[in-house]
C-alpha cells in the first residue's frame, strides 16, 4: 500500500459528531488520481509509485509527456508525484485510485500544499512587528526600525526579518484526523484547515509522528 495520495482541495465545511458537536473539516477530492508509472528495484534501483492528478488537454503537454501518459494509458495530467509504500505489486499502471484504498476513518495524516500568495508585504504584516509610535508626529508608524550594525561589520546579516514576498511556499500541517471517507464521491473529510487555496493540489500522507 502506498503511503499517501494526491488530491485537490475543494473547500471547507462542517460535520457533526455523534455527540452533536460541530467539527470543521476540509474536503479533499482524489478524483482523476491515476497510477502513471511503477518504479521497480530491477529497473530503477528503488520501488515507488508515480501518481498523477488533474486532467488537461493533450495540447498543453509536450511530446515527451504525451508519450509518457500514452504508455501509462492515462489522460494528460497536471501534477506528478512519486510515493513509496509496501506491496506495490498490487497496483497496475493506468489504474484510477480511490482514497478509501489508502485511508480509513480515524487515521491521522500530514497534508502538504502551497500556501496562499500574499504578494509583497511590509514587516508588520509579514513578521507581526508591533510598529512605532502612532502619535506625536513620530513618522515611524510602520517602519521596520534598525536593520544593521554600525562600522563593524557594516552589513546586514542574512535572515534579517524585513519586508518581502509573503506566502506561496510549501507548507505541511501534521497530525490531522480523517473524519470521513466517502467512497462514492472519492473524497476525504479532514479535520481542521490545510494549506492552499480552493482547487489547489495537495499531498495527503499517513502521519509520521503519530
Amino acid at each position: 500500500m502506498i503511503e499517501g495520495i494526491l488530491g485537490k482541495k475543494i473547500g471547507m465545511t462542517h460535520v457533526y459528531s455523534d455527540g452533536g458537536a460541530m467539527i470543521p473539516v476540509t474536503v479533499v477530492s482524489a478524483n482523476s488520481c491515476y497510477v502513471v508509472q511503477k518504479k521497480t528495484m530491477q529497473g530503477d534501483g528503488y520501488e515507488a509509485i508515480q501518481l498523477g492528478l488533474g486532467t488537461k488537454k493533450d495540447s498543453r503537454a509536450n511530446k515527451a509527456m504525451r508519450g509518457h501518459f500514452s504508455k501509462a494509458g492515462t489522460p494528460c495530467l497536471y501534477n506528478l508525484l512519486e510515493l513509496k509504500g509496501t506491496d506495490l505489486d498490487d497496483y497496475k499502471q493506468g489504474q484510477s485510485l480511490n482514497c478509501s484504498e489508502v485511508f480509513k476513518v480515524g487515521e491521522f495524516v500530514d497534508v502538504t500544499g502551497t500556501s496562499k500568495g500574499k504578494g509583497f508585504q511590509g514587516s508588520m504584516k509579514r513578521h507581526n512587528f508591533s510598529g512605532g509610535a502612532g502619535s506625536h508626529g513620530s513618522m515611524h508608524n510602520r517602519a521596520p526600525g534598525s536593520i544593521g550594525s554600525s562600522s563593524d561589520p557594516s552589513r546586514v546579516f542574512k535572515g534579517m526579518r524585513m519586508a518581502g514576498h509573503m506566502g506561496d511556499r510549501k507548507v505541511t500541517v501534521q497530525n490531522l484526523k480523517v473524519v470521513a471517507v466517502r467512497v462514492e464521491e472519492n473524497v476525504l473529510l479532514i479535520q481542521g484547515a490545510i494549506p492552499g487555496a480552493i482547487n489547489s493540489f495537495v499531498v495527503v500522507k499517513k502521519a509520521h509522528k503519530k
